[in-house]
Formats: C-alpha cells, sequence, structure tokens
C-alpha cells in the first residue's frame, strides 16, 4: 500500500472514472499506471539536477507539450492524500518510472510513492473521455484474453 498526494479535482476525477467502470480506484490506479509509463518513455530526456528546486525555475522543452505537462504537474501543490494497493509487479516498476520521470523533468522526485502520484497526475491531465475510453478498452479486451492465455506445466 503506498499514500500519494493528488489535488482534489485528480482524486474526484480518479473516483468518477473507478465508479464509471465499476471497480475501485487501485485498480483505476493499476489500469492509469499501465497506460500512462509508455508515453513518459517517448518524452526527451533532460539533465537531472541534484536538488528539487522550483519547478516552474526549470523552462518547458521548446516544442515538447508532453514535457510541458509533466512540469506542470510537478509544479501544481497535491493537498490530498489518497491511499492505493498495487499488486507487487506493478509496485517494481515504481523506481523505474522514478527514474524515468526525473530524466523527463530534470528533476529527482524522490520515493516509490512520488514516483506514482507523479506518473497518476500527469495520466489525470489527459483528456477525461479519453481516460474512460482507454479503461473500458483495458477491461473489455484485457479479461478475455487473460483467461485465454493457458501455462502448460511440465510434470
Amino acid at each position: 500500500m503506498l499514500t500519494v498526494r493528488i489535488t482534489a479535482a485528480e482524486r474526484a476525477l480518479l473516483r468518477e472514472l473507478a465508479r464509471g467502470h465499476g471497480t475501485d480506484v487501485s485498480d483505476v490506479v493499476v489500469d492509469g499506471l499501465l497506460d500512462v509509463i509508455p508515453g513518459l518513455h517517448v518524452l526527451p530526456v533532460r539533465p537531472v539536477l541534484s536538488a528539487v528546486p522550483a519547478v516552474p525555475a526549470v523552462p518547458a522543452v521548446p516544442g515538447d507539450p508532453g514535457t510541458a505537462r509533466l512540469l506542470r504537474v510537478l509544479a501544481r501543490p497535491a493537498p490530498c492524500a489518497v491511499t492505493l494497493w498495487l499488486p507487487a509487479p506493478v509496485a517494481d516498476l515504481l523506481p523505474l518510472v522514478g527514474e524515468r520521470i526525473a530524466a523527463v523533468s530534470g528533476l529527482r522526485i524522490g520515493p516509490a510513492s512520488a514516483a506514482l502520484a507523479a506518473a497518476l497526475r500527469f495520466w489525470l491531465t489527459g483528456d477525461p473521455q479519453r481516460l474512460a475510453t482507454g479503461l473500458a478498452g483495458l477491461h473489455r479486451h484485457g479479461a478475455p484474453r487473460l483467461a485465454v492465455q493457458r501455462l502448460d506445466v511440465a510434470a
């Protein structure tokens, strides 16, 4: 379990997405994290600063709206705490997500919970309709594919 800090509007959107898909907030966060990781890997890398300065002082990468969006997310205060449960394989991705966010933003963001919060907040800044559509696609197409897979075990 991890506690992350997000804004009240982000928390409301997260709850609305969970309610709309008949699942809990932690499931939506896992789906969102898996959706946003590929998007973080296409953003350009920046030099990492040793300390965490005020984010607005770090200039945005010209012509890169994704990096500018990430920097805006990191600059906004996040006063609400939300406790989430993540399956171990997803939680194991968080240090890598944190490293990628640091590479993209130029800022060291701290522990796994901060990496999760940054990635989650970055994902939630997307178009709410696109987020809902993406979740519907994951739930509609993901479960049947997993059910069809079979592991052959040698006896």
